[in-house]
């Protein structure tokens, strides 16, 4: 019989179903992974934008990792929204307790698409001394990269010098998301494993129903670890994804609507693919 293999997501709550831990549980489900979650903030938000931030206890969020470390060890787990320093130091005295290290993918979630701060800024180093060393990758995009490594990235240089930093910090992987930057037809992402640059593009949409794209990416690649695949093949796989997700857009909601969870897998299916 073949075990489930199974993917945590600790993160925020999204109450409007595009991002945070919702997007995660999709994509781990569409992706064939079994989903867990440890809340670390409520968010009422909206494809308008976020109207409340509502942060768990520490000891809340340590309880939830506690249920799932002493009984359903997941397979890959990834972070997003962390908030605070407080949150950040639980994360990683519990990834450390149970051994989670060579698991763990951080989305550096810092802002919403809206502008509302989701990492407040004392908590930017916690995550840098307490965090980055103990995980196996990082997804910043280009706007957190910069806030990590200090630097302005423009051109590619720049981007190669911020992977640098980044692995640095003490992730084995850096995903360095380009879809930040605007200046051409192509949505340039980079991986970078301390050796080499691996460039993966994917034809830019112009789109305004982006929200969510970012957790969404990371939980693939989180899935894909989950299943046992290679780094580059997780975030491949993940690419495809979201460039599905995106394209195939559900139009719902009266601004920065949700990408499409559902479209990658049906895509597949019509081929005869089953995931």
């Amino acid at each position: 019989m073949t075990s489930i293999r199974k993917a945590l997501t600790i993160a925020g709550s999204d109450s409007g179903g595009g991002a945070g831990i919702q997007a995660d549980l999709k994509t781990f489900q569409e992706l064939g992974v079994y989903g867990m979650s440890a809340l670390t903030a409520l968010t009422a938000q909206n494809t308008l934008g976020v109207q409340g931030v509502y942060p768990m206890e520490p000891e809340t969020v340590a309880a939830q990792l506690d249920s799932i470390g002493s009984d359903l060890p997941p397979d890959a787990i990834k972070t997003g929204m962390l908030f605070s320093s407080d949150i950040i130091r639980v994360v990683a005295s519990k990834v450390q307790q149970y051994g989670w290290q060579q698991k763990l993918v951080i989305d550096p979630v810092m802002v919403a698409k809206g502008g509302s701060q989701l990492l407040l800024q004392e908590a930017v180093q916690a995550l840098i001394t307490s965090l980055l060393p103990l995980s196996l990758a990082i997804t910043p995009n280009l706007p957190e990269a910069e806030m990590l490594t200090g630097m302005k990235i423009e051109g590619r240089e720049d981007r190669e010098q911020a992977a640098r930093l980044l692995h640095q910090m003490g992730p084995e992987y850096i995903i360095l998301k380009g879809g930040h930057d605007s200046s051409g037809d192509e949505a340039v992402d980079l991986l970078y494993d301390g050796r080499e640059f691996q460039y993966m593009s994917s034809p830019r949409i112009a789109t305004k129903h982006t929200h969510g794209t970012g957790c969404t990416f990371s939980a693939a690649v989180t899935a894909g670890l989950a299943l046992g695949h290679s780094m580059p093949e997780a975030v491949l796989t993940a690419k495809a994804f979201i460039q599905a997700a995106i394209e195939d857009s559900l139009n719902i909601g009266a601004g920065q609507g949700p990408t499409n969870h559902f479209a990658y897998g049906n895509r597949m299916r019509s081929r005869g693919i089953l995931l």
